[in-house]
């Protein structure tokens, strides 16, 4: 017998990006479980009940919140009605000045519920995208809305941090994952477009 012939076959090496795209995909999988319709369902009411008050939603969050925050407030503004019958919508992440201004002159736990203070009233909607649901500018803002009247949502990963019971609706992932955290925001922003697109689009 030759060594050839002897010689038994490696088997291939999984490249470490394939057990993570696994492990990533079923865990998402596995926390959208957790998402109810009928919590969905209820926030939208709220949104259109808001839209007949003449109300805006204000969405916040940092870093990659952030992003989601700016992402979503787009999706409200067109994608659930391109012909202009939307939502009156504003990321208090997306203004740069005033935010460098705030955190410069009153400090970063401030940036959002000043902006707060200026713009909103008891018409309006705040939405809190937070993964640990305990940074201090998402929990100010909360209050800052709860003085004013506004309603109160938020979307929460970890275990929903001080965040979670000052909330009137709440969305919680209790998973100890940045990023799936994330990702939860954008689906639950994407899945309100939709169903806010067939509430509006014979208005």
């Amino acid at each position: 017998m030759s060594n050839k012939q002897g010689a038994v076959s490696e088997l291939p090496i999984k490249h470490p990006a394939e057990s993570i795209t696994q492990d990533y995909t079923a865990t998402l999988s596995q926390v959208l479980t957790q998402l109810d319709g009928k919590q969905v369902a209820h926030l939208v009411d709220t949104l259109l009940e808001m839209k007949k008050s003449n109300g805006t939603l204000f969405i916040c969050g940092n870093g990659g919140s952030a992003a989601n925050a700016i992402h979503l407030a787009n999706d409200f503004t067109f994608g659930i009605h391109p012909q202009g019958n939307a939502l009156k919508v504003e990321s208090l992440a997306a203004n740069s000045s005033v935010l460098t201004c705030l955190g410069n002159d009153i400090g970063y736990e401030n940036i959002f519920s000043h902006q707060l203070k200026v713009k909103a009233n008891q018409h309006d909607v705040l939405l809190v995208l937070s993964g640990s649901g305990n940074s201090e500018n998402i929990i100010n803002a909360i209050s800052q809305a709860k003085s004013i009247g506004m309603t109160t949502v938020g979307i929460l990963g970890f275990k929903g941090g001080k965040a979670k019971p000052m909330l009137d609706q709440v969305f919680h992932f209790d998973i100890q994952d940045m990023q799936i955290s994330e990702d939860t925001q954008v689906i639950i922003g994407h899945i309100l477009m939709k169903a806010l697109y067939q509430e509006l689009k014979d208005v």
